[in-house]
Order: structure tokens, then C-alpha cells, then sequence
């Protein structure tokens, strides 16, 4: 258990580097910069980094620690809550960043540089995280640098059947995440942590249930077994497929895009009693020809 325990104190590591470089680039940018660039970045650091680590220990462990999913599935329910807890309203995923453009919660050049530090925070974290196992400070890093230079690909199922599964994690977690964006955060991160564990317990055996395209470019487009393009269909196309399904399916439409609703009628929240109807109907009447009768008396044209 020496080899979980670093691995642990990794994750406590990553976390607090990463609110350090949070308070501080509150205290040195603007708060336009910091909410589209520092945070993000932060985040997708933080998230890249645990990601590693505990894909390490999913892969490792069970045969290499003597421990089993049940340990792995409490460490990413925990470690979402904290992240959650943490990111300080960051999305770290591309395609929340584009749902909150299509809702018109985020302008264009916003959109653009939260991708862009999204991106370098996962490569930053990939970086990170592989000098840091070369340290091979437990048998775990030593075992996975070896492990490390046949990366296989985490595509373990029929490339249509991957692009299927990774939609549909993306589609129920935003559909989740839309539900509960008003929410508070003490009911929201823990609903969204168990929606998370949910998902990578049934969907990891056949992609590896990332549908974050940032965090799965930085983790498994390097390996081999699959295109570059296999990679796009799967992991980008598919989260951003279940992405605009579950907006749609939400919304009923997608208001960056066209406003007319598809699926629900719009029907006023305030309905007037018929009684009430009547009688202000009866009541206009005599205004009514009284206007009927001055409209009549002014001369014609």
C-alpha cells in the first residue's frame, strides 16, 4: 500500500499547486484574464495530472498493488468532489466551454483562449506527470515506464461502438450538468461526482470513459492501435455529438444557432379564470361602442 500512498499524496500535491497558482494569478491578471485563461489552465492542469495517476493506478493496481476497482472508483469520486470544489468555477472540458458559447453565456474570443487553456493545461500536465513517474519513486512508475513505450490505444471495441459510448457519456452528463447548473454546489458536485464514477465504472472497459477531447488528446492519442482520425471520431466528435444532443433534448433548441423551439410549446405561466375573462369582456363593451359610435361621427375621407 506504500505505492498508493504516494500516489495520494501526489493527488493532495497537484491540488494545492494548482489553488497556489489560482490565488495567484487572481492577485497579478484581470478578471477577464483569469477566468478564461489562469483558471482554466489551472484546472485542466489538475484534472490532466489526477487523470494519469489514477489511469495508472487502474491499470497497475489491481495486479501490481493487490487492490481493486472499489479503490480506484472512491479515489475518482473523491478527487472529482475536490476538484469541483476547487476549480473555482472552471470548466476544464471543451465541450462545457462550447455549450456555454452555444447558450450565449460566452462570447467568441472567450470561447477561443478557454480552449487554448485548456489544451496547454493538459500538455502541461502530460509533461508534468511523465517527469514525475520518471522518478520512479514507487514500483508502480517503475512498471508503467516500462509499460509506457508500447502505449496501447484505450479504444477496446468496434470504432462506431466507441463513438456510441463516449456520446452518450457526454450526452447524460450534460444533461445532468444543465439540470443542475442553478443548483447549489453542495448538491451539485456530489450529484455530478456519482454521475462522473457511473460513467467510468460502465463506459471505461470500452473507451477508457474520458468525453473530455482535451483531456483525451493529452492521455491516449499518442498511443498506437488506432488513426489519428479514429482518435477525432471517438473522442471529439462523439462528447460534442452527445454535447449538442443533450442541449437539444434540454432546451429544445440551441439558441446560438436558431431560437425556434423543436420539442416544447411555449405556453404562458399565468392562466386567467374564464369567469374573470368574461366579465372584462362584458365590461369593454360599452366602451366598445361608445369608440364605434365616435369612430362613425368623424367624417370620411
Amino acid at each position: 500500500m506504500a505505492g498508493l500512498n504516494v500516489s495520494i499524496a501526489f493527488f493532495f500535491l497537484v491540488v494545492g499547486v494548482c489553488e497556489a497558482l489560482r490565488q495567484l494569478s487572481k492577485r497579478l491578471l484581470s478578471p477577464g484574464a483569469y477566468s478564461c485563461l489562469a483558471r482554466e489552465l489551472a484546472g485542466s492542469l489538475q484534472l490532466c495530472m489526477s487523470c494519469l495517476e489514477l489511469r495508472m493506478l487502474v491499470e497497475i493496481g489491481p495486479w501490481g498493488g493487490g487492490f481493486g476497482p472499489d479503490v480506484v472508483l472512491t479515489l475518482l469520486f473523491l478527487l472529482f468532489v475536490v476538484h469541483e470544489a476547487s476549480f473555482d468555477g472552471a470548466s476544464a472540458n471543451p465541450t462545457v466551454s462550447l455549450q456555454e458559447f452555444l447558450l450565449f453565456e460566452s462570447n467568441l474570443a472567450a470561447t477561443a483562449a478557454k480552449l487554448l487553456a485548456q489544451g496547454a493545461g493538459t500538455g502541461m500536465g502530460w509533461a508534468v506527470t511523465k517527469l514525475y513517474w520518471s522518478w520512479e519513486l514507487t514500483h508502480f512508475h517503475l512498471i508503467q515506464n516500462m509499460i509506457a513505450l508500447e502505449c496501447s490505444s484505450s479504444i477496446h471495441t468496434s470504432l462506431h461502438h466507441a463513438a456510441f459510448v463516449e456520446g452518450t457519456c457526454s450526452f447524460l452528463f450534460h444533461l445532468v450538468l444543465l439540470k443542475l447548473r442553478q443548483s447549489h454546489l453542495m448538491f451539485q458536485v456530489p450529484a455530478l461526482a456519482v454521475t462522473v464514477t457511473f460513467l467510468t465504472f460502465t463506459a471505461g472497459p470500452f473507451t477508457g470513459a474520458f468525453f473530455n477531447p482535451a483531456l483525451a488528446t493529452a492521455t491516449t492519442f499518442r498511443c498506437s492501435g488506432n488513426s489519428f482520425w479514429d482518435y477525432i471520431q471517438v473522442y471529439w466528435l462523439g462528447p460534442l455529438a452527445g454535447m449538442l444532443a443533450a442541449l437539444l433534448l434540454y432546451q429544445g433548441n440551441i439558441p446560438r444557432l436558431f431560437q425556434k423551439n423543436l420539442l416544447y410549446s411555449q405556453k404562458s405561466k399565468y392562466k386567467i379564470p374564464k369567469a374573470r375573462v368574461a366579465a372584462h369582456v362584458e365590461g369593454d363593451e360599452p366602451w366598445r361602442k361608445r369608440k364605434g359610435e365616435n369612430s362613425n361621427s368623424e367624417p370620411c375621407a
